[in-house]
């Protein structure tokens, strides 16, 4: 099990990703009103505002389908609700949980300081430091979206699929995020 541990990861992986499976996974999982609302997107995008702003880095990880409970235990559990000053005093900088990641699963912050996968494709450009290669590992192993605060440029990306949307407005990572929930709902 150890020597193939990262092909049996894969493998489960896959298959959660199945559509028929998550469509039976579905009907077993409980129902929880405290999906990401449009209150909690509107916390996240003024929180990534103001950080962009201020130059101040982030990395924040929003659970789609498959689970990331083995990524959230990496770091330190949180369970709270979204609100925009909690984010931002979890990414200041003299913060102990800044460096890592933030992640939001089921409409509450559930852990900070997680430590992600990093993507191994070397055709990032160099512009991109950890935090934006954390986000495409986490984005090409999982369906998480992910939003990440350059701390040396100032600027906000998106990132799903394994791809990143670079040098995004505040309104386009609103609409970006929105749209995610809607497509989650379905």
């Amino acid at each position: 099990v150890i020597i193939f541990q990262c092909e049996i990861r894969m493998f489960l992986i896959s298959i959660s990703s199945n559509r028929t499976f998550r469509f039976f996974a579905n009907l077993f999982k409980k129902k929880d009103a405290s999906e990401l609302n449009s209150t909690a997107v509107t916390a996240l995008v003024l929180a990534c505002m103001n950080m962009a702003r201020s130059y101040t880095g982030a990395l924040i990880v929003i659970e789609q389908e498959i689970k990331l409970g083995n990524y959230e235990e990496t770091g330190e559990e949180i369970n709270s609700d979204i609100s925009t000053r909690l984010i931002e005093n979890i990414f200041f900088k003299n913060s102990p949980l800044h460096d890592g990641a933030m992640i939001i699963a089921e409409g509450r912050i559930e852990a900070a300081g997680c430590i992600l996968p990093i993507s191994q494709n070397p055709d990032i450009p160099k512009h991109f430091g950890l935090r934006h290669r954390a986000a495409l590992g986490i984005s090409q192993e999982t369906d998480a979206k992910v939003i990440v605060v350059s701390e040396e440029r100032g600027k906000i990306s998106y990132v799903s699929e394994g791809k990143i949307q670079a040098n995004i407005t505040p309104e386009k990572l609103q609409e970006l995020l929105t749209n995610a929930i809607r497509k989650k709902k379905k």
